[in-house]
């Protein structure tokens, strides 16, 4: 029986002793143990096994050992003739403990030992001999100089038993198990946060109740989110995730990227979204992936809600490639939205950025247009009908035949003539992005000796101010998004 016990001891020793937190007891100290039990007194004994009372008393120079006395008392019955004994246990002993700064704390013992057998009869017997055992005390209080501890006990009380009780006169093996409690005073374990770290051994007093802490008393928050572990519900947050006060992290949108590490936290409900928590575009075009009818626009392109890409002149010719938007919807255009010349004129405006008009007739020496003039501005008007993108100077010339201030005035007036006219007949050319200027005499063509000659410098021009819309037009290679 007593190798079963000892076996038994040392297994709940063994798994008693894992305990991860701390239990700060420093300095020596004194004890008191209170307890109950049993005694076995062996199968070669007359005496039947009874239940015990006592104590213990101790003195502790260290954490690591002390010095306690014990007294059990057990009233017991002679089985062989049935009378009432008396017995009592003393013990002085050396106690080791194994794990003192654990809220488990294993310990095993050794000393004297002695027993009396009817200790106020005549027949009183002392038997002397040693005992040996361990146990295992579990924090329940700590206080200010103070812990108490439930305390479990078994030990091995071996004597010789030179009485009427064993005449072999062999040394006999007397189990006792006890529990109970064991306050222990004198401590020097004030812990004013309650971390399990006396304020002496601490370096980080104001901790927060529950938060583990190392050795020295200072706690940890391994996941970085600033909720200390041991307050820490969710204590393998990501890096970088927002938590609330219980140190778990949120997903405000729901699209399984966390708050703080999502680079668009109020994506739509149930949008796919990339691992930065944004909802997929493909093709970049701003309309998510599982919205977009066109999901193959390409890169640059304007587009509708739909994802598909915007015509706003309506020519065919998207506007992300369209070289020349605001075509008018009956123009035919190339592959890259520019009209298609239909003219000598307009391949000259194409060719030079200029329509110079000499089949223009006033009045003489007035700004009255002539009604032969009409057929070719009209066709100017097409022609500029089909490029409202351009910017035009309407330039305005003379001969030399007059005073000059009066030429530059009169061609001035000539030019302004002209573009009423056209905005009249035609008004859906842009004449918001024309200017009226007379040159007079002063950018003569030809020779102003001969009437020929002076006919050619009677003349009004068309020039585009924004010819790099014209050479556009002339490259077929679509344009970049930032040429647009």
């Amino acid at each position: 029986m007593t190798r079963t016990l000892f076996a038994v001891l040392a297994v709940v020793l063994l798994t008693l002793s894992i305990a991860p937190a701390k239990a700060e007891v420093e300095g020596p100290h004194i004890s008191l143990s209170p307890h109950i039990g049993g005694v076995w007194w062996g199968d070669t004994l007359p005496l039947q096994d009874k239940f015990l009372v006592g104590g213990r008393v101790g003195v502790h120079p260290s954490v690591w050992f002390g010095f306690e006395g014990t007294f059990d008392l057990a009233n017991s019955l002679n089985q062989a003739t049935n009378v009432d004994v008396k017995a009592n246990h003393l013990g002085g002993d050396l106690i080791i403990h194994l794990a003192p700064y654990s809220k488990v704390n294993p310990y095993i013992t050794g000393g004297w030992a002695q027993h009396e057998l009817d200790p106020d009869d005549v027949s009183r017997s002392v038997f002397t001999g040693w005992e040996a055992g361990g146990g295992v005390k579990i924090r329940l209080a700590n206080g200010d100089g103070k812990r108490l501890d439930l305390r479990l006990d078994v030990r091995d009380v071996f004597a010789r038993f030179d009485s009427p009780f064993d005449a072999t006169q062999e040394t006999r093996h007397v189990i006792f198990a006890t529990a109970g409690v064991q306050l222990a005073l004198g401590l020097n374990n004030k812990d004013t946060d309650g971390d399990g770290v006396s304020d002496r051994k601490d370096q980080c007093p104001s901790t927060p109740l529950g938060a583990w802490v190392d050795e020295v008393g200072c706690p940890a928050d391994e996941d970085r989110d600033k909720v200390l572990d041991g307050l820490d519900e969710c204590p393998e947050t990501p890096l970088g995730a927002t938590v609330n006060g219980q140190g778990c992290p949120s997903d405000r949108d729901g699209d399984g990227v966390l708050d703080g590490l999502d680079a668009c936290p109020d994506s739509r409900d149930g949008a796919p979204v990339d691992e930065r928590g944004c909802v997929l575009d493909g093709d970049s075009d701003g309309v998510p992936n599982d919205l977009d009818k066109c999901p193959d626009t390409p890169s640059g392109y304007p587009v509708n809600t739909e994802g598909c890409s915007l015509d706003t002149d309506g020519d065919g010719v998207p506007d992300g490639a369209d070289r020349c938007p605001g075509t008018p919807a009956d123009v035919e255009v190339d592959e890259v939205g520019c009209p298609v010349p239909q003219s000598e004129q307009e391949v000259e405006l194409l060719d030079t950025g200029m329509l110079r008009m000499d089949n223009i007739y006033f009045d003489s020496n007035e700004a009255t247009l002539q009604p032969r003039s009409f057929p070719a501005l009209d066709e100017v008007g097409r022609i500029l009908a089909s490029w409202p993108q351009l910017r035009i100077e309407v330039a305005g010339h003379t001969d030399s035949q007059g005073p000059e201030q009066h030429n530059l005035d009169l061609s001035r007036r000539r030019a302004q003539s002209v573009l009423d006219y056209l905005s009249e007949r035609y008004p859906d050319v842009r004449f918001g992005q024309f200017q009226v200027r007379g040159y007079g005499e002063t950018q003569s063509i030809d020779t102003n000796k001969t009437s020929e000659g002076r006919a050619r410098n009677r003349r009004v021009e068309f020039r585009v101010l924004n010819r790099e819309v014209l050479k556009r037009s002339a490259d077929p290679t679509p344009p970049k998004p930032d040429e647009q």
